[in-house]
């Protein structure tokens, strides 16, 4: 009897041409390019995302966490991608046509060479993009440099931050639209007070930004009301971040200005029971990549000419701890996706995962620094020169992966 993985390998390499989001696939560049960073703040524990089942102290390290070694007759093993590295089980119904189709690579052993284990210094320091025995300087984020490099307010070229308030990363000398995806259904922006806020903001430098950023709230909110007089005894369907992602797409491509966007999600701090192919980090990362699917179907033809970039402050400990969990760690995995990526693979530098190669006998270590990734796709992405990736990254040598 065929199994629900090889069913799901045989519908992509034959039914391809009825799935028009995979045939969206040209080459990015220039000034219509996209770029979206979807931030996990927390540390998500890139080891059960992408799993190195070809090492022997993985399991050894992790008995009750570890990802089952790839197996076609079991739901709850890893999806082999090459000899090393597989995906967790999760994530294949979404992901796995994106990395088949070559628009989805991983690069394990990134992050910053910073080390911290706090959350919120981990999370400024690589919002700020600064070099890692440098002093941040906290006087903008790395996105809004690289819309500066872009052309800044002069610029058809904007971005958008799809949060509560404007994060690091996109703090700076260019105007960026703010909203975030999920309003409250209790409290939303009455017109009697957003008439009063034009009043204020009227002939004031930022008047076009307000009216821009309730503008998103006014369009967000629609959507809510209408989801909510559909569903069942009128509540709230539990979306999740695929509802999210599924409305961040539509609203870029509705918005062509928005070439640079960011959206963060919590939750990914699991020290105590994050279970292994099933259970709570499992959840978080089916609904992540549901999400991205979400995005990339909704974005339309737009998404052969969008990246997208998962990342995270840092990974977690390469060992679980007593409470099956694992703890703040150091070199974690990024994800690229796009319909122009030349994907399919693992790329960067790599190293062994035996007990003598962690770092600090505890964590994976970083040997792609995550500014190098971006400010080779930049490069690509933009046609970016050397000084203008300094603004975006001081210090930083990009690196060229031959992705775009």
């Amino acid at each position: 009897m065929m199994n629900r993985r090889n069913f799901l390998r045989l519908a992509v390499g034959s039914g391809a041409a009825a799935v028009s989001w995979r045939l969206w696939a040209a080459p990015t560049g220039g000034s219509n390019s996209r770029f979206v960073l979807v931030f996990l703040r927390g540390a998500y524990d890139s080891l059960s995302a992408l799993v190195p089942y070809s090492e022997p102290f993985y399991y050894e390290a992790r008995p009750g966490i570890a990802i089952a070694r790839p197996d076609p007759a079991s739901l709850d093993a890893a999806i082999a991608l090459d000899g090393r590295w597989a995906m967790h089980p999760a994530m294949d119904d979404a992901l796995l046509p994106f990395w088949d189709a070559g628009q989805l690579a991983f690069v394990p052993f990134s992050g910053t060479g910073f080390v911290s284990r706090s959350h919120f210094q981990a999370q400024d320091w690589v919002e700020f993009g600064q070099a890692p025995g440098e002093r941040p300087d906290t006087r903008s984020g790395f996105l809004n440099r690289l819309l500066l490099e872009l052309g800044g307010s002069s610029s058809r070229q904007s971005g958008v931050s799809f949060t509560q308030s404007l994060p690091p990363v996109m703090r700076g000398k260019v105007q960026v639209a703010n909203s975030p995806v999920r309003l409250s259904t209790k409290r939303q922006v009455g017109v009697g007070y957003e008439n009063l806020l034009l009043a204020m903001y009227d002939k004031h430098a930022l008047e076009g930004l307000v009216r821009e950023g309730l503008g998103l709230r006014r369009e967000i909110s629609k959507e809510l009301q209408e989801e909510m007089q559909t569903a069942s005894r009128g509540a709230l369907p539990a979306g999740g971040f695929a509802l999210e992602a599924e409305r961040i797409g539509r609203l870029m491509h509705d918005h062509p200005q928005y070439s640079v966007g960011f959206v963060d999600i919590g939750g990914w701090d699991t020290h105590v029971g994050q279970g292994a192919a099933r259970g709570p980090l499992a959840n978080r990362l089916q609904g992540l990549s549901a999400g991205l699917k979400a995005m990339a179907e909704a974005l339309g033809p737009e998404w052969q000419k969008t990246t997208v970039v998962v990342m995270s402050e840092f990974g977690r400990t390469f060992r679980e701890n007593g409470s099956r969990g694992t703890d703040h760690g150091h070199g974690s995995t990024m994800w690229i996706m796009g319909g122009g990526l030349k994907g399919g693979k693992i790329i960067g530098e790599q190293s062994g995962l035996a007990q003598k190669d962690l770092h600090q006998d505890r964590d994976v270590p970083v040997l792609n620094e995550y500014r190098e990734v971006l400010g080779g796709i930049f490069a690509r992405q933009y046609g970016l020169d050397k000084s203008a990736l300094a603004s975006v990254f001081p210090g930083a040598a990009p690196r060229d992966f031959g992705l775009l």
